[in-house]
């Protein structure tokens, strides 16, 4: 079933269409720093609607995006509201030669661009553990895990499955050398959306990919993933990304597959 949205999940545990967030009381037509609370809370795009790269890659940790809402006193042409418009551009779902379906770039997508949310269930992380456990080593595994280390220690996870629900985000394959990387972005609650931008400038006819692993704009050491053990490798998937720095196997984490 296409869903442009993420929606709840069949545990019902997360709601991604509940608003709970304040609106800001902006009266102009497009919110600026620092008056509106909303850009306060964290980092976002530039004049161009593109998100700031060079900031993030200047800082140890990357701050988090917040856009401004349905609450909101601003109007939908705050260029504070970015990601919560959907998909913009022109994509085509395509069969590649070794990797099953994918998608690319009918249009040019600038460097720092939207391009689309990974979209699907919202779901629990028990009910995420049930799901990934009932999978054999044959199924395909649109399950992802984002977890969102804070300052204080704590980490934030989000699990989204679109095996069943979900929008294009579903058919994005992984490289080792990705041209878009995922950024979490909240709208209305601190349930994030999955939302992926252009790494570089692309041409129109490239394929899209991200890293499954997360690790695009991390420090060396922040990804969860580990060296696995060789019976682990039984388990894995081949990786045909083609790239210089393919690694063989699409990323891994065992603890997926462990009991919560």
């Amino acid at each position: 079933q296409y869903s442009p949205d993420s929606v709840a999940g069949a545990d019902g545990q997360i709601d991604p269409t509940e608003v709970t967030f304040p609106g800001c009381s902006c009266r102009s037509s497009s919110c600026v720093v620092p008056e509106c609370p909303c850009l306060r809370r964290g980092e976002n795009y530039s004049s161009s609607l593109c998100l700031r790269l060079a900031e993030q890659q200047e800082q140890h940790f990357s701050r988090p995006v917040f856009e401004c809402n349905s609450l909101c006193q601003c109007g939908d042409g705050c260029q504070n509201r970015l990601v919560q418009r959907g998909l913009q551009l022109r994509l085509q779902v395509f069969r590649t030669e070794r990797k099953g379906w994918g998608v690319r770039a009918l249009e040019p997508i600038p460097r720092g661009g939207f391009v689309c949310e990974y979209a699907g269930e919202v779901l629990g992380s028990a009910e995420a553990h049930r799901r990934i456990q009932a999978q054999t080593p044959q199924d395909p595994n649109y399950i992802i895990a984002v977890r969102e280390h804070l300052h204080d220690g704590r980490v934030m996870e989000t699990f989204v499955d679109p095996t069943h629900i979900g929008n294009v985000g579903r058919f994005l394959n992984h490289s080792c050398e990705p041209n878009l990387f995922m950024v979490p972005v909240r709208v209305d609650s601190m349930v994030p959306k999955l939302a992926l931008f252009a790494a570089a400038d692309i041409s129109a006819g490239e394929e899209l990919s991200y890293d499954y692993s997360g690790r695009f704009h991390n420090l060396p050491g922040t990804s969860r993933e580990h060296k696995p053990l060789e019976e682990e490798n039984s388990l894995r998937k081949p990786c045909y990304c083609g790239s210089r720095m393919c690694a063989s196997f699409l990323p891994w984490d065992s603890s997926l597959f462990s009991t919560p």
